[in-house]
């Protein structure tokens, strides 16, 4: 999905990979100066994708609070917000890096945390994608975060970088979810053995 989500229509199951929430927040406690509402953005990203899926279930693919210090009123106050405008979705987040360092908040707003992967039917969701092509199970996608892969598009008079879905050796990784966060290139060019798709206003293939 264009919102930089997976949709799963069968189990009505929505994936989104790291939210990180509250990163502005770390940021500006740290005595960086970034823009404000990043936050709000992101979650109002959300929901835009929620509402036009109608999926019952979220499963964050980790690091859905960037760091302890994302704990701020203000991030707080909107993930309440955001949680009371989804009363009956059913949320669960697989902790990643960051999470581990954040601390727990989900519990507040009725969302259920893993440690281990999430396995529905021929999905298997997990923060980290696996290292090796034998760590991935036949017959099985593996829907990962962590990378934030990203693309850099080049013409003679402007340079873009843009997110992507990144389909590799039976596992997709997602894009960040989250605003203002940074990302890995991939060279499509090199991608003999999967593919790229590019995230705009709409999800397109992106030839090597």
């Amino acid at each position: 999905m264009p919102e930089r989500a997976a949709f799963e229509p069968e189990s009505r199951t929505l994936f989104v990979a790291d939210v990180h929430l509250g990163r502005a927040a770390v940021f500006r406690a740290r005595g960086l100066p970034v823009p404000q509402g990043t936050t709000t953005g992101t979650l109002a990203r959300l929901s835009q994708a929620l509402d036009r899926c109608q999926a019952r279930h979220l499963v964050v693919l980790g690091d859905f609070l960037h760091a302890k210090e994302s704990h701020a009123s203000s991030t707080l106050a909107a993930l309440s917000n955001w949680r009371q405008r989804h009363p009956h979705l059913h949320c669960l987040v697989i902790e990643g890096n960051h999470d581990l360092h954040a601390g727990q908040v989900q519990a507040s707003f009725s969302i259920q945390s893993i440690t281990g992967p999430y396995v529905h039917g021929c999905l298997r969701g997990v923060h980290h994608p696996p290292e090796q092509q034998g760590d991935q199970a036949k017959d099985t996608l593996t829907l990962a975060g962590h990378v934030h892969p990203v693309v850099h598009l080049r013409s003679r008079t402007d340079r873009l970088r843009l997110p992507i879905f990144w389909l590799h050796q039976g596992v997709l990784t997602l894009p960040a979810f989250g605003e203002f966060t940074g990302g890995f290139a991939i060279n499509p060019a090199a991608q003999r053995d999967g593919e790229v798709f590019v995230v705009g206003e709409q999800v397109l293939p992106l030839a090597g």
